[in-house]
């Protein structure tokens, strides 16, 4: 695995990327949630590049990528715009795309922006969230403001402590906690971004009808990921009870063989 630079948008786009010696199947591109990074995929890039590139990119403001403005908000629309930058950059579609909680949703965007550019989306939680529910959970990913205490960062480990899913290290925990801060003050802009879409994310999901397949970890996800078969047109889910946050990093073969097993059968498929 490599790391790269793309020009993006808002500066460059950091990317973690598997090439390996021949790669004659689409690409396979994996998109993270907020507010962590394209690390989040790195144990598993490498399972899923047998005969295809892996890529995962940093949104704009996210991992080493350069930040957008403050202001307007940075949307959902603008990371899935991003994305495909990246994708072009590395020989374009068609593509598979990848994406956990936030980066499910830049996934359906994205395959709406360019729907013939995709062939699939694999879901890591579908974050298929009520209006009620979003009211509640938005003023908890306020940022906390910078003190001489520490509070930022004492209550960002405790959030990371609490969602810890099974087979997560301690030591895997502060690699993960160290992605949420390098966007300093602006470090919830992903999660904004994320809420201010939701109902945007329910409609495009019932649009589409790209093959898709939802992977349902135990997370703070689980409950409206239950709700995306009743939307889907093309799609299917498979619950993980057995899995938590950071399954990637704790079972990442299991998570790329879920990967792949969907994504070659829609391409023998297709």
């Amino acid at each position: 695995m490599k790391r790269t630079f793309i020009d993006g948008e808002y500066g460059q786009i950091h990317c973690r990327i598997a090439i390996p010696d021949e790669a004659p199947r689409a690409p396979v591109v994996c998109l993270h949630m907020s507010p962590k990074s394209g690390r989040s995929w790195a144990d598993v890039l490498p399972l899923l590049a047998r005969d295809r590139i892996a890529v995962a990119p940093d949104y704009p403001g996210h991992g080493e990528s350069d930040k957008p403005p403050a202001e307007p908000p940075v949307k959902i629309e603008d990371f899935a715009r991003n994305i495909w930058l990246v994708i072009d950059a590395i020989g374009g579609g068609p593509v598979h795309l990848v994406g956990c909680h936030t980066g499910a949703m830049v996934a359906v965007e994205a395959a709406t922006q360019r729907s013939d550019d995709v062939l699939s989306i694999v879901s890591f939680s579908a974050p298929v969230y009520t209006d009620e529910e979003i009211a509640t959970l938005a003023p908890t990913f306020e940022p906390i403001p910078i003190d001489k205490q520490g509070t930022r960062f004492q209550r960002n480990w405790e959030r990371v402590m609490e969602n810890r899913g099974p087979g997560v290290s301690l030591q895997m925990l502060a690699e993960s906690f160290a992605e949420n801060l390098r966007a300093g003050d602006d470090y919830e802009w992903g999660h904004r971004a994320a809420f201010a879409y939701a109902q945007t994310y329910r409609d495009r999901l019932a649009e589409l009808q790209k093959p898709i397949l939802v992977v349902n970890p135990a997370d703070d996800c689980y409950e409206p990921s239950l709700r995306a078969n009743a939307i889907m047109q093309n799609g299917r889910r498979i619950d993980r009870p057995e899995w938590g946050h950071g399954f990637m990093n704790a079972y990442p073969a299991d998570a790329a063989r879920d990967i792949l097993e969907f994504i070659e059968e829609v391409e023998r498929d297709d």
